[in-house]
Parts: structure tokens; C-alpha cells; sequence
């Protein structure tokens, strides 16, 4: 039988000393395990990678000298056992006994002992090894100190507050397809399922439920009655402003759910590109539940002589690769896979994208730029740029503080994720 906890400890090596997306590993992780282990899997690997500075710290305490090499991915099995006692309802007895356990399908039943006394004194002296972690800053808000510094110049006032946020499981949205329900109606359904949920009226699509549930529960959802995703990125298609007929292209479209919420809102001609063919099948998958159908292109949005066709579009959606630094919640391994340099690379690739697409849009056609960033370097500042050196780019305001020097719309983690949305058009 399968180890849990032994599974967590290695797929928490393979993503912070491997570099590997926990969005990669741990689906392969977790095909070994019936669904409630699957669950426990998820919430320890989470819970471990949200936390992980402040159980580094412990292990520094605790230890002599810290596991390295060959014995590296037993320090793992000692996050997964700290977590449990600090952070879990796990009875005290049951998380160091099935921790310790796990040696054995690790094959190292010699190190019981040590990490038997690890976790024994772990909690034997929490209170003074928590009161040290809450004196370091970066134990104290658990993200690596180059983001925290980008937040503190970029957010004074609420720095603390999207630091917070991220350590939050982030909420169950749905999207209404409007073209079956209204968003009242599907709730009515959601109601007689027994599915308790609220309605965001800043949101017109949307529904957030109360407490994360398998999707086959939801009311149509085989049928496309509805589809999950954050409010945040409901936005794109509604900013957007498809009209039936309208040609055009969402570049950057993997998974798919804003190439099929521009099919829910109008009868477009799409195109849905993406340079990753595997990511590209999710896209046809979804279109293909909710009844909808868009050209799939697997090519490179950055050189567009390779796949375009040379008719220009009416719209374009770029969602552009970014740091995901507004998606943290849903994806905390990327606070340690991403470093500071990445920031500046990434933001050289968004401008090469914005230039390179901008010629395939018609003279009065419309450019929506998102990413799901909240660093300026990636989003305002970008945009602000380009808007600076392109002489036929008109900024639209989506608020009444969007400039064209301050541009876009900037929301943070809370509520919903942190997305970055900036409407240009083209002069005629």
C-alpha cells in the first residue's frame, strides 16, 4: 500500500530542489491513491510549500546539520510531519506515527529514530521554536524576501494584505453559460442540489461556492451548463466585448476557459493559440463539453510569420505568460520556483509578444492585454511603454483612474485571483 506521507515528501523534493511544477508532479503523485488519499496528498503538499520557510526554519533548530544529498528528500518527510502537528487536525499520536511509517516504503527504516525525536521535540518546544519563526520576516509571511520587496514598493499600503491572501485556499468559482442559464437560474439549480454558494454582482458571470465540490455534482456540468473558474479571469472575455461574426484571435489560449467564455458571449470566428500542444488539448477538451468550436493553432504567439494566415482580427486576446504572481494561492510552489531575475526575462517576452501580435489587429480593432501578475514591470508599466512608443495605439480606460500613463486594470488576490487587464485599440 501506498504511503502518503512518503509520497508527499517526494513530490515536495521533486518541486523545490528539482524545480518541477507541483501542477506536474502531483497529478502523477496522486494516481497511486484512492480519492480520500488523493485529498490528503493535496492538502499536505499545499500546506507544506505555503509554509515552507517557517519549517525550514524548525529543521534548523532541530537538527545538528540539515539531510543532504541521497538522505535530502528525508528533510521533506520533516516538513510533512511539522506541518501536520502545527497546522492540521491530525491527532498528535497519528501524524508522528504514520510520518515516521513512512521510512519504511521510503526504504530507510534506519532513520525512524531520528525523525521520531525530531518531531517528538518539535513538540516539546513549539511555543519557543514559533515565537523565533514569528521574528523573521520571511518566516513570519512565509514568501521569499525579493517578492516581498517588490509588494512593498509597489502596494505600501496593502503589501501585507496580498501577502495574506496567498496564504488563503482559494475559492470555487463557476461561470454561467449564458447561453443555457442565467446566473439566477443556475443558482435556483445549485439550490434544489444542495450546493450552498453567493452571487458577486462586480462579476456578471459568476458564481462562488462555499466550499470546494467535485464538478460532475454540479447541475449540467457534463452538458456546459457551467464551467470552473476564477472570477478574475471571467473578466477577460467580458472586456473583451466579442460581436457575433467578428474575427478573432485569443493568443496565449490554454487551458481554454476564456476562448470558450468569447463563444458563450458571441458567434465569433476564433482562433486559439498556444505554443504547448499538450496544454492545446485541454482546449479542445473544453470546447468540446460546452458544444463549442474554435480553430486550435499550435504555434509561437511571439513569431506569428510561422502561423498567420495574414486576414487581420477584429479582437485579439493576449494573455501573456507572466510571473503568475496573482495566482499564488492556487499554485504556492510557484513563490519558490520563481526567482527575481525571471521578472525581467519574462517582461522582455511580453513586449516581444505585444509588438509582434499588434500588426495581425484591423485599424479600429481591439486589444485586450492581461496577465495574471501583480508586478508592475509585467502589467502597467508594460503597457504604459508600449502605448508611449506605438503611434496608432489608443488607450481605453477601463476605470476612472486608467491612464495612459497609469493604464489598466490592476486586481489583487482576495476576493478573486490577481489579474492584470489594459484595453488598447488601434487607430483607424
Amino acid at each position: 500500500m501506498t504511503n502518503v506521507r512518503a509520497l508527499a515528501a517526494q513530490t515536495l523534493f521533486q518541486v523545490v530542489d528539482k524545480g518541477q511544477s507541483l501542477s506536474t508532479v502531483l497529478p502523477n503523485a496522486a494516481s497511486k491513491l484512492n480519492p480520500k488519499d488523493k485529498a490528503l496528498l493535496q492538502q499536505i503538499c499545499y500546506g507544506v510549500l505555503r509554509y515552507l520557510p517557517t519549517l525550514e526554519h524548525y529543521c534548523q533548530q532541530l537538527l545538528d546539520q540539515p539531510l543532504k544529498g541521497k538522505r535530502r528528500v528525508y528533510q521533506f518527510l520533516l516538513y510533512v510531519g511539522m506541518y501536520q502537528l502545527q497546522y492540521m487536525r491530525t491527532p498528535e499520536h497519528a501524524a508522528v506515527a504514520e510520518t515516521v511509517n513512512a521510512l519504511q516504503s521510503m526504504r530507510a527504516p534506519g532513520l525512524k529514530g531520528l525523525v521520531n525525536a525530531i518531531l517528538r521535540t518539535f513538540q516539546r518546544q513549539f511555543s519557543e521554536l514559533e515565537d523565533s519563526a514569528n521574528r523573521i520576516p520571511v518566516c513570519q509571511y512565509n514568501h521569499p524576501s525579493w517578492f516581498m520587496k517588490k509588494l512593498q514598493a509597489a502596494y505600501p499600503d496593502q503589501w501585507q494584505d496580498i501577502l495574506a491572501a496567498n496564504q488563503d485556499q482559494a475559492p470555487m468559482w463557476l461561470r454561467v453559460n449564458q447561453a443555457h442559464y442565467s446566473v439566477a437560474e443556475y443558482s435556483e439549480l445549485l439550490d434544489e442540489a444542495g450546493i450552498s454558494h453567493c452571487l458577486e454582482p462586480r462579476f456578471e458571470d459568476a458564481i462562488v461556492l462555499d466550499k470546494p465540490c467535485d464538478v460532475y455534482l454540479l447541475p449540467g456540468f457534463r452538458e456546459g451548463a457551467c464551467s470552473v473558474q476564477d472570477a478574475a479571469a471571467q473578466l477577460a472575455a467580458r472586456l473583451l466585448n466579442p460581436q457575433n461574426n467578428e474575427r478573432i484571435l485569443d493568443a496565449c489560449a490554454a487551458p481554454g476557459g476564456k476562448t470558450c467564455h468569447i463563444l458563450e458571449l458571441a458567434d465569433a470566428n476564433v482562433d486559439a493559440l498556444d505554443a504547448d500542444s499538450e496544454r492545446l488539448l485541454r482546449v479542445e477538451e473544453n470546447l468540446k463539453r460546452l458544444g463549442l468550436h474554435a480553430h486550435c493553432i499550435h504555434a509561437d504567439a511571439s513569431t506569428p510569420n510561422d502561423w498567420w494566415d495574414g486576414q487581420p482580427y477584429d479582437r485579439i486576446l493576449l494573455d501573456v505568460p507572466c510571473s503568475a504572481t496573482g495566482v499564488i494561492r492556487r499554485h504556492p510552489d510557484i513563490k519558490w520556483l520563481r526567482r527575481n531575475t525571471d521578472i525581467a526575462d519574462l517582461a522582455q517576452l511580453q513586449q516581444q509578444i505585444l509588438e509582434n501580435i499588434w500588426p495581425l489587429l484591423k485599424p479600429g480593432g481591439t486589444l485586450l492585454y492581461a496577465t495574471c501578475s501583480v508586478l508592475p514591470e509585467e502589467n502597467c508599466d508594460q503597457v504604459a511603454a508600449f502605448l508611449k512608443n506605438t503611434d496608432d495605439a489608443l488607450h481605453q480606460s477601463l476605470h476612472q483612474d486608467d491612464t495612459p500613463t497609469t493604464p489598466g486594470l490592476q486586481l489583487l488576490p482576495g476576493l478573486s485571483d490577481g489579474f492584470y487587464y489594459a484595453k488598447i485599440t488601434k487607430r483607424q
